[in-house]
């Protein structure tokens, strides 16, 4: 059978004409045909069940691995300035230090009292009074509050005020309060709360 005969016979095949319960004695192009559709169908059955997923699976493996090249390239970087941060650490930890250094110890505190009492006679004031508060321990240091009080002229407390923000312990000054003498003489009296600090140790209690 030629060709161009098979294909007429498929053009004027109509479909209510088939009967599948005798495939087996179906002419040739038929059955060409509807071996066909269904290798055509299975073929489309597995590429859904099976090609889509390894597609599925290989995008997550290349995004994985687009993850693991950054990691990679992360790492890399670090591991070439490993020795920067190293020194950046041993520059942290002689900072550290020296602000450690600055934090009076318990035994110390007296000697702060006595050097904010020069520094207040060395600026011309009249101390009335320098007293220690009570303690206020924080999540990580102890607060020590220290209440001065002094007599003298403007001038005189700008130099007591900045030689006390230039000592070598960390002390901070707080709510200033400046009043006019009643007793006259073109004096004022102020008073001031300064703060020191020290580590908190763990036989402090909040």
């Amino acid at each position: 059978m030629a060709l161009g005969d098979t294909l007429k016979q498929l053009e004027n095949l109509d479909i209510n004409d088939i009967d599948f319960s005798r495939v087996g004695v179906w002419p040739l192009p038929g059955r060409v045909a509807l071996l066909t559709i269904i290798t055509a169908i299975i073929v489309g059955l597995g590429y859904y069940f099976l090609v889509s997923d390894l597609y599925s699976k290989l995008n997550v493996a290349a995004n994985k691995e687009q993850e693991l090249f950054t990691q990679f390239e992360n790492k890399q970087f670090e591991a070439a300035n490993l020795d920067a941060y190293r020194e950046q650490l041993e520059e942290m930890e002689e900072t550290f230090g020296a602000l450690l250094k600055q934090l009076p110890k318990d035994t110390e505190v007296p000697g702060l009292l006595e050097d904010i009492d020069e520094y207040g006679r060395g600026s011309g004031l009249t101390i009335e009074k320098v007293a220690l508060q009570d303690e206020l321990v924080g999540e990580f240091y102890v607060e020590l509050p220290i209440k001065i009080q002094v007599q003298g002229g403007y001038h005189e407390f700008g130099s007591f005020i900045s030689g006390i923000a230039g000592m070598p312990r960390i002390v901070t000054l707080h709510d200033f309060n400046i009043s006019t003498n009643r007793d006259g003489g073109g004096l004022l009296n102020m008073v001031i709360n300064a703060k020191t600090y020290r580590y908190k140790d763990q036989g402090d209690e909040e």
